[in-house]
């Protein structure tokens, strides 16, 4: 059984140099050949071209997949604060449920000792 395919990763000069040769085919079939030879598939191509528009070398640099994170320190903090709000908020609803319980507990008890002053 065949080891599990690894993503192909290509340097910046290497996409560079395919772009160059891509575009000094001047025949027809040129470029696929070139494509073939290669094992590569026209939209490899194609994106290293927009990449090379973009900017040369640093257009053509690998980037890393996923979404971008963009983190605002503000919107850290403000995450950091609303959790400390929820936890302080929760800790003081725990805080009125034992005052509640102490208070009927103290009534409980004052009825108690009236009871036993009246025996």
């Amino acid at each position: 059984m065949p080891e599990k395919a690894q993503r192909r990763r290509f340097t910046a000069e290497y996409k560079l140099g395919i772009v160059e040769a891509a575009e000094a085919c001047r025949g027809p079939g040129e470029v696929g050949a070139l494509l073939r030879r290669e094992g590569l598939y026209s939209s490899h191509l194609s994106t290293w071209r927009q990449q090379q528009r973009a900017g040369a070398l640093n257009g053509l640099s690998p980037r890393k997949r996923g979404r971008k994170l963009r983190r605002d320190p503000h919107a850290e903090r403000i995450g950091q604060l609303e959790r400390e709000i929820g936890r302080l908020r929760e800790e003081l609803r725990k805080a009125h449920v034992i005052i509640d319980v102490q208070k009927k507990v103290a009534r409980l008890l004052d009825g108690v000792a009236e009871n036993e002053e009246q025996n």
